[in-house]
């Protein structure tokens, strides 16, 4: 329990912040703590995978963006399930370009939009910061971890 201290503490701390900024900003909270989750999923905790999250999430908006565009500019019935499908379909082929391999990234992204209906100004902002947040967590838990050794926190040796 107690090597999970710095994570929760950090994340703690930051999440609180995250709430208040983002309500002074007025930006969209939950997208915030999607773009730090996504963060986390992809694995790679370093700046590399921050910039990975970005490129999955925010090509996941460009698609949810084409789909709902594409859907209005259709009248066909079946229309929007039909780009649908075929967007997915290439929101997975995209895959094969490493920065683009976090494939639920994009799908996160692309959800996000579908939430917002679309109002992509709301959806970017908070992602990309969130992600940042999520950045900043691992940080700050790496930090905390080597301030506070176990033998400190715990008083075993």
């Amino acid at each position: 329990m107690y090597e999970r201290l710095p994570v929760a503490v950090a994340a703690g701390l930051l999440a609180a912040v995250w709430v208040a900024f983002s309500s002074h900003f007025s930006l969209v909270t939950w997208v915030g703590f999607i773009g730090c989750s996504a963060y986390f999923a992809q694995g790679n905790l370093h700046f590399s995978g921050l910039i990975s999250t970005w490129a999955t999430t925010l090509s996941g908006v460009f698609w949810a963006w084409l789909i709902i565009f594409g859907a209005n500019m259709m009248d066909i019935g079946f229309g929007a399930a039909i780009l649908t499908g075929v967007v997915t379909g290439v929101m997975c082929l995209q895959a094969q370009k490493r920065l683009l391999a976090f494939i639920p990234g994009t799908f996160l992204g692309c959800c996000s939009l579908f939430a917002l209906n679309g109002d992509w100004q709301a959806a970017v902002p908070a992602l990309v910061l969130g992600a940042l947040m999520g950045l900043a967590m691992s940080q700050l838990s790496a930090l905390f971890a080597r301030l506070l050794p176990m033998t400190e926190v715990t008083g075993i040796k």
